[in-house]
């Protein structure tokens, strides 16, 4: 049973009805140990938080920023500023210096809490460039702070503050004026162009989206969810919330790189993801099978087969499967798709939320074959996170994004953009009328930006339509319709799309350069850098030829004629990438124009 109440006051409703029980578990900053804190727990550290943060002269309305990776002292800094109405913005652990100097500045941040050296670091080079800043609150003990850093304070040293919980009569007199329309977060949108915009999400838009989500998304008190994204990530961030008010026991995974491992350690029954996740598990999948004897690879396509006839054509149309297609499904479940699940730490799993990019449909089709039931939707962070998602009463299309959830008023506008109302979407940007007045419609309906249509109440995305390419034939391409297949392939990790006024489609390719060594090793192919790898005619040759085979479904005006292998990856310091791993394509077509034009040379 869900428990609904204000943000403010959630970890002390959720104590009071849990008490001892574990409600987190996590490593502290350099420890390899996995830790668990009680619901009682985590309430006292929340209420020393709000008492200390009081005690350091926050008001409310003051804005806090946290800088920092996934970890336990993230959620209660961010439980303590909502019980003394704080406004907390979160930042990536990966920005840079002058994006968060921007931000900082930006909403006016007082107060800003880091994870570890790098965010430290960071924040101390900037803080004489941010004139409202006070201080830097560090969560690892091990951080070195900078000689006479007069506004640098441990977060242990910060909670002595709130010791004893001096403050607690103004914090309980503010938990009383707590309102659903107080401004909760400000989300900094990454943005493939231009400045970043605050989303300003309130109270009432949290609670609007956690009771619609509860209504649609089946996970109790009974679960186990892994926090895998980070929690500044309103899809992260809106999981995580949900899990919290229905009572599940919350996994927080600090290091992303190594959440396959944590999985394996901790057995997660749910966990948010993107697509890109579940592509590098179908990728490992495959590469196992494809290493295995005849006899072993023969077995496993049939399991995959039968899971797929059983779970795809029968269950997610909700189609009751025959009695020897039930029988099948589960002798291979029991002897071999278990197997899967067990190596990647899923032996219970329930639900596993996906969403943030295109899902190729192989991939979808391909985890819920191995029994794994990805639930994939589609939102925004101006949407508070869901706008829509799979039902598990409701047949659902492989290459659809769900039901619009209760609440949610979805039309489809001018250009098949996806126009949204309710309750959970924000009111609008941060002290940017401009924009917001190009964000509504004359009806108030919020402009997605994202195309699609509605069929059988299902909505189905065809692409951003900024970033429709018209080549110079008139033909229009959706680039990450095209990408999302080819990322499918093993030997590739990053692809960039180009066609916009060109006579063909190309591609910029960052191959899985582990993979790629290997074969040129296996056919004899000598090279001594990745830049000789990535000139060979006969590994270009190679990967062409897949990039053919993944896209024979599009018309031909679609399909990448060209491609260019690059020796290096798209990165987050170049500015290649937004801080959500999407692709800023102004930025990438800007460094990589030499090689763009190569493509088109007759």
């Amino acid at each position: 049973m869900q428990t609904r109440c204000h943000l403010s006051v959630i970890a002390h409703k959720l104590a009071e009805k849990y008490g001892e029980r574990p409600a987190f578990t996590y490593k502290s900053f350099g420890s390899s140990v996995w830790k668990k804190t009680s619901y009682n727990r985590f309430s006292q550290l929340v209420k020393q938080a709000s008492n200390a943060l009081l005690n350091l002269g926050a008001k409310p309305h003051d804005k806090i920023a946290v800088f920092s990776q996934n970890c336990l002292q993230y959620l209660i800094t961010d439980f303590g500023a909502y019980g003394v109405k704080l406004v907390s913005i979160p930042f990536y652990a990966t920005a840079s210096e002058q994006q968060i100097q921007y931000m900082i500045n930006d909403a006016q941040v007082r107060f800003i809490f880091v994870g570890e050296q790098e965010q430290y670091d960071k924040a101390h080079r900037i803080f004489a460039l941010c004139h409202t800043l006070e201080r830097i609150i560090i969560f690892d003990r091990s951080v070195r702070i900078s000689t006479h850093d007069p506004a640098a304070l441990y977060f242990d040293d910060f909670l002595k503050h709130g010791e004893g919980l001096p403050r607690q009569s103004e914090v309980e007199q503010l938990y009383n004026e707590a309102s659903m329309d107080d401004l909760c977060n400000i989300l900094y949108t990454s943005g493939t162009t231009g400045d970043s915009k605050g989303v300003m999400l309130t109270y009432g838009q949290y609670d609007a989206a956690l009771t619609a989500n509860a209504a649609v998304v089946d996970i109790s008190d009974k679960d186990r969810t892994m926090q895998f994204l980070p929690v500044t990530h309103i899809f992260e961030r809106g999981f995580t919330y949900l899990s919290f008010s229905v009572g599940a026991h919350i996994i927080i995974n600090t290091d992303p790189h190594e959440v396959q491992q944590a999985m394996r350690e901790t057995h997660p029954t749910c966990m948010s993801a993107v697509p890109r996740f579940w592509e590098k598990v179908y990728q490992a999948v495959l590469e196992k099978i494809e290493s295995a004897g005849p006899l072993q690879q023969k077995l496993f396509r049939h399991a995959l087969e039968v899971g797929r006839r059983y779970n795809v054509d029968c269950k997610s149309r909700r189609k009751c499967p025959s009695p020897w297609l039930a029988m099948e499904y589960k002798l291979v479940d029991k002897t071999i798709l278990r197997l899967v699940r067990k190596q990647l730490g899923l032996e219970n799993s329930n639900i596993f939320p996906t969403a943030g990019a295109r899902v190729a449909p192989e991939v979808e089709r391909f985890v819920h074959s191995v029994g794994i039931n990805m639930v994939v939707g589609y939102g925004l962070t101006e949407s508070l996170a869901t706008v829509s998602c799979d039902r598990s009463n409701k047949p659902y299309t492989i290459g659809g994004v769900g039901y619009p959830i209760p609440g949610i008023d979805v039309k489809i506008g001018d250009n098949d953009e996806v126009l949204l109302k309710g309750p959970t979407i924000t009111k609008g940007y941060y002290h940017r009328d401009a924009a917001n007045k190009e964000a509504f419609t004359e009806d108030g309906y919020f402009r997605t930006g994202d195309a699609g249509y509605i069929k059988d109440g299902e909505l189905f995305l065809t692409d951003r339509i900024k970033d429709l390419f018209k080549t110079s034939n008139g033909k229009y391409v959706a680039p990450q319709l095209v990408e999302s297949l080819i990322l499918v392939d093993k030997y590739i990790d990053q692809v960039a799309v180009v066609a916009n006024e060109r006579k063909f489609v190309s591609a910029l390719i960052v191959p899985e350069f582990r993979l790629v060594e290997e074969w040129a090793k296996e056919r004899g192919i000598e090279f001594s850098s990745r830049e000789d790898l990535c000139a060979n005619e006969r590994v270009n040759k190679m990967i062409l030829a897949r990039i053919q085979t993944l896209q024979q479904q599009l018309a031909h005006y679609e399909q990448v004629k060209r491609i260019t292998l690059i020796p290096h990856h798209f990165s987050l310091e170049s500015g290649e990438l937004t801080n959500t791993l999407k692709i800023r394509r102004p930025v990438v077509y800007k460094n990589y124009k030499q090689e763009i034009e190569k493509m088109y040379e007759e």
